[in-house]
C-alpha cells in the first residue's frame, strides 16, 4: 500500500496549494465565486485526509469479532469521499452556476481567474501524473480503462478520478471565463460552473458504483473461477469441481471457497496430496488470493496409513 499513500499525499499537497492560492485570490478580488472554489479544494483536502483514514484503519489486524480482518474499512471511507465529492463538489458547483445564470454579474478583470487556472492546472496536472505513475504500475499492463474497471484499490483510483475531473473542470472553467468575458455574456460562466457540477457528480457516480460493489460482496472475475476450477480438475481423484465462491476482504486480499468432488476410490492421503497442490498452484498464480479453502462434496475413502486415526482429512 506504500504506493498508494504516495498518490494521496500528492493529491493532499496539490489541494491544499490550490486552496490557499484560491483564498488569497478571493481575498484580493472580493470574489464568492473564487471563495467556493476555495471551499471545494479545502474538501478535496478533507477526501484525502479521509482516504489515508481508511488505509490505516483497513490494515488493522484481525481480532475475534472481525475474523478476516478490517480491509473494507478502505471501501467504507471511499464510499463517503464519493458522497462527498457528489454533494459538496458536484452539489455546490451546480447551484453557483444555477445562481449566476439567474443573477448575472459583469466580470470586471478575468486576469486573476486566469493565474489562479493556471497554477491550479499546474499542481493538479502533477498530483495527476503521480497517480497515474502509481496506478500504471499497478496495471501491469493492462490496458488502461480495462485495469481502471478491475482494480480494487480506491485510493489510487479514486485520486486518479478526483484529479482527471478537476482537471477537465479547470478546462471547461477557462473557456467559461473566457467566453463570459470577450461576448459579454455573464450567463456563460454560470453554464460552465454547471457543467462541472455535472463532471463532478459522474466521477463520483462511478465511484459510488465501485465502492458499492466491492461493500457487498463483489468477488473475482469470471475468467479467474474458469482458471482456478482448471487448476482444480487437474489434480489427480477430482472428478468434478462445483462451485468458486470468492471476496474481495480488502484492496490486495480476496478470500475464495472451492467445491471439489473426488472420486469415490480416491484415497485419503492422494485427496489431501491434490488439496495442497490446489492451494500452492492458486496462490502462485493469484497472489492477490490470501485465503483459499477447499471443501470436499464426497468424503475420499481412508487408505491403509489413516484407518483408525481421527481425523486424518
Amino acid at each position: 500500500m506504500a504506493e498508494s499513500k504516495v498518490a494521496i499525499y500528492g493529491a493532499i499537497g496539490a489541494n491544499v496549494a490550490i486552496a490557499i492560492t484560491k483564498f488569497v485570490v478571493a481575498g484580493i478580488t472580493g470574489s464568492s465565486a473564487m471563495l467556493s472554489e476555495g471551499i471545494h479544494s479545502a474538501v478535496d483536502t478533507f477526501n484525502g485526509v479521509l482516504l489515508l483514514v481508511g488505509l490505516r484503519l483497513s490494515k488493522r489486524p484481525a481480532t475475534q469479532e472481525h475474523p478476516f480482518g478490517h480491509g473494507k474499512e478502505l471501501y467504507f471511507w471511499s464510499l463517503i469521499v464519493a458522497v462527498l465529492i457528489f454533494g459538496l463538489g458536484g452539489g455546490v458547483s451546480f447551484f453557483e452556476g444555477i445562481q449566476h445564470i439567474r443573477h448575472p454579474e459583469p466580470m470586471r478583470d478575468p486576469t486573476w481567474n486566469y493565474v489562479v487556472l493556471a497554477a491550479a492546472a499546474l499542481f493538479e496536472g502533477t498530483s495527476f501524473f503521480i497517480a497515474l505513475k502509481e496506478f500504471r504500475a499497478q496495471a501491469r499492463g493492462q490496458p488502461f480503462w480495462q485495469a481502471l474497471d478491475r482494480s480494487k484499490d480506491p485510493t489510487t483510483y479514486t485520486v486518479l478520478a478526483e484529479d482527471s475531473a478537476a482537471l477537465a473542470g479547470l478546462a471547461v472553467a477557462a473557456l467559461g471565463i473566457y467566453f463570459s468575458h470577450s461576448l459579454g455574456m455573464p450567463e456563460l460562466d454560470g453554464v460552465a460552473s454547471v457543467v462541472i457540477g455535472v463532471l463532478l457528480a459522474g466521477v463520483a457516480v462511478f465511484l459510488i458504483r465501485q465502492a458499492r460493489g466491492l461493500l457487498i460482496g463483489e468477488g473475482i472475475r469470471p475468467e479467474t473461477a474458469r482458471a482456478i476450477r482448471a487448476i482444480a480438475m487437474e489434480q489427480p481423484g477430482v472428478e468434478d469441481v462445483g462451485h468458486v465462491l470468492s471476496m474481495y476482504i480488502g484492496a490486495d486480499e480476496v478470500l475464495v471457497v472451492v467445491d471439489v468432488n473426488f472420486r469415490d476410490d480416491t484415497q485419503t492421503g492422494a485427496a489431501a496430496d491434490a488439496v495442497a497442490a490446489i492451494e500452492r498452484q492458486v496462490r502462485a498464480r493469484f497472489p492477490m488470493i490470501k485465503r483459499i479453502f477447499i471443501e470436499a462434496s464426497d468424503a475420499p475413502a481412508p487408505d491403509k496409513a489413516t484407518q483408525g486415526k481421527a481425523g486424518a482429512f
